[in-house]
């Protein structure tokens, strides 16, 4: 059951709900949590996101009974996160893998063990209403390392991270994801999914004492 927002165009009905396709992928945010799944340090910005894909795994489990299925159940498992983005800048690579140093340079071992990480993104719509996405905790995993030659014609290059989410209880209730829209020009569901995640405000934000 996986969602891929990557998509184009407008469909408007006159029902009262919203039929606005999504356009644009905005506001990749995360924070390192600490062993008691409280945010540790600033919420981070990771600008310039192309593409992301969150897909959770489900499986319904059958119970047979005459010859005939008697009940159904679900069985949800962690949800898988891929993202594509123009650059990774190194500060934030060493923070989602857990990277160490060696002297100057970043090293990466068989001890290495990347932190657990909450994120919050947005989807946009074309009218620039967005839907808040945020994915309470899970490890991202070390990406692989490729290149070519450069050509005639300059062609850029794109970085992808996975990871996996799991769930986190969040005002007593466990959950693994949350998702609200604001419409345009509003904040309303912005802030409140950035006090839900990182128990802290969105960056900027003013905070009313």
């Amino acid at each position: 059951m996986g969602v891929f927002f990557n998509l184009k165009g407008v469909i408007k009905l006159a029902t009262g709900k919203s039929y606005k396709a999504a356009i644009n992928v905005n506001d990749f945010h995360y924070a390192v949590l600490d062993d008691t799944d409280k945010v540790k340090g600033d919420i981070e910005r990771v600008k310039f996101l192309q593409e992301i894909t969150v897909e959770a795994q489900q499986e319904i489990v059958k119970a047979f009974g005459d010859g005939e299925v008697a009940e159904m159940a679900t069985s949800n498992g962690p949800m898988t996160v891929s993202g594509q983005f123009h650059k990774i800048p190194e500060e934030d690579k060493s923070a989602l893998f857990g990277l160490t140093k060696v002297g100057s340079l970043d090293a990466y071992g068989p001890d290495s063990n990347p932190p657990y990480v909450a994120i919050v993104f947005t989807i946009e719509d074309q009218d620039g209403g967005k839907s808040w996405y945020g994915l309470v905790k899970g490890k991202f995993t070390m990406p692989s390392v490729s290149g070519s030659s450069k050509e005639e014609s300059i062609e850029f290059g794109n970085e992808t991270v996975e990871g996996e989410f799991m769930s986190r209880v969040i005002e007593g209730q466990k959950v693994m994801r949350l998702r609200g829209t604001d419409a345009p020009g509003e904040t309303t569901v912005r802030d409140e999914i950035f006090q839900a995640i990182f128990g802290k405000p969105y960056p900027g934000a003013e905070v009313t004492p």
